[in-house]
């Protein structure tokens, strides 16, 4: 497996907090006021703060590479049989969230070597494996998933959910600790910037959502070139 020295930099969110100086005469007024205060700093301010425009991205790159929004079952199943989608495998450093459908544990092969290689990373940096919480969704699914979360990403338009092509995986984040947490950002977030994902952070289903670009198999190849030199 490749090395990857600049992914192992470790990535330290630092919290501004900042008390309003008010005075007042009566102590209960002040305690009151210093709550609210404190209540106001605690902000959600991610390192890969989603976005529309990283939605439309990563549509771009779903028709750049001319991929398919999965329909349907049987639209998913002749992918797979096909090898346009490989299988997710357990190791220990990568584990499958348990509700997760066998038939759903699949993803482009280039999502799958980015994750044996954060997988990797993660578990040489920390003894602990990351877990996959989602990989890819057929229309049909993401259109019941609609329903019942609100903030599901649409089945269509240009910011329809990458999930569709099979390129994108989410990772759960309950598990990690602060500093686990600091450094999926970092490592994700430089990534982000050579071009190879587009990551978000999310708040509410406790995850990172990250689609990978092929263009990751040619960064790949480059790594492992130099480290063999």
């Amino acid at each position: 497996m490749m090395r990857r020295s600049s992914a192992a930099l470790i990535f330290v969110l630092a919290v501004a907090t900042a008390f309003p100086a008010a005075a007042s005469i009566h102590g209960s007024y002040h305690r009151h006021s210093f709550h609210h205060a404190h209540l106001r700093v605690a902000r959600w301010n991610p390192v890969l703060r989603g976005s529309h425009d990283s939605l439309l991205r990563q549509n771009e790159e779903i028709d750049r590479l001319k991929l398919v929004r999965i329909a349907d079952d049987q639209q998913l199943e002749a992918l797979e049989m096909r090898g346009e989608l490989v299988g997710l495998h357990e190791s220990r450093a990568l584990q499958i969230a348990a509700n997760l459908e066998l038939n759903r544990r699949f993803c482009r092969p280039w999502t799958r070597d980015f994750l044996e290689d954060l997988s990797q990373a993660f578990y040489a940096q920390f003894h602990q494996p990351i877990e996959v919480t989602s990989l890819v969704r057929t229309v049909d699914q993401q259109a019941r998933l609609q329903r019942s979360n609100h903030n599901a990403a649409p089945i269509d338009g240009d910011t329809a959910s990458s999930h569709l092509a099979g390129l994108t995986v989410d990772i759960g984040k309950r598990p990690m600790s602060g500093k686990e947490r600091a450094w999926i950002s970092q490592y994700v977030f430089h990534l982000q910037e050579l071009g190879l994902v587009e990551a978000a952070e999310e708040r509410r289903q406790a995850c990172y959502h990250i689609m990978v670009s092929n263009r990751y198999d040619d960064y790949r190849r480059f790594e492992e070139f130099s480290a063999d030199r």
